[in-house]
């Protein structure tokens, strides 16, 4: 089955690949489909609000399954005016890059003695046809607990630039540090893959019956 991914994001791209190679499903990206892209106002409440908005103006536009993801960050003990939800890139009405998230956010992680503990909450909207939408915002699909610190690690992934700043509160080493572990990754990616494979499930059944 060939799926949109509803992202120009390369490396989110290639880790849905990876974890859904296995089901037998072809995943492309925004960047594959050569066509003009719809204007999208994100303007839900939360992650899943959002990643419907967006996988519903892709399907119009390409007229084929899609899915779109969207993600939320939400701190433990903060002023709710400073909570990033599911504007992470967006501060003060600008559009941050990687270097300009790191930079951001490890200021926000100082200001906070250095100890920010937050997670990602993440959701997913999948639309095979006109009839058929499966979606989820679960918590197998919302990341561990994990801390941000103001001092980066020399390491960046294009695409995920707070991994450089994100800490593991067990062992409070960098992410980057602790061996094939990483913030956005892991029992993440298992979630998605789950997702996916309860939706063929739930397809198969209709199916038999």
């Amino acid at each position: 089955m060939r799926i949109l991914y509803g992202t120009t994001n390369q490396a989110k791209l290639d880790s849905m690949r990876r974890i859904t190679k296995v089901l037998g499903i072809e995943i492309i990206g925004l960047k594959d489909v050569n066509q003009p892209l719809p204007h999208i106002e994100e303007s839900g409440k939360n992650p899943l609000e959002n990643a419907k908005m967006k996988a519903e103006a892709y399907y119009k536009a390409f007229s084929m399954p899609v899915f779109s993801c969207d993600s939320g960050l939400y701190f433990y003990n903060i002023e709710e005016a400073l909570q990033p939800g599911t504007h992470i890139r967006r501060v003060n009405g600008k559009e941050l890059t990687d270097e300009e998230m790191i930079e951001y956010y490890s200021g926000l992680a100082k200001s906070h003695g250095d100890r920010l503990i937050g997670r990602y909450r993440n959701a997913i909207y999948f639309i095979l046809d006109d009839e058929t939408r499966f979606s989820s915002m679960d918590e197998s699909l919302a990341t561990e607990p994990f801390m941000l610190v103001s001092k980066p690690h020399e390491k960046r992934v294009k695409g995920f630039p707070l991994d450089s700043i994100s800490v593991d509160l067990a062992s409070e080493k960098y992410y980057y540090d602790i061996e094939e572990k990483s913030v956005d990754q892991s029992a993440v990616l298992q979630g998605f893959k789950a997702f996916f494979e309860g939706c063929f499930q739930s397809l198969q059944k209709v199916h038999n019956d």
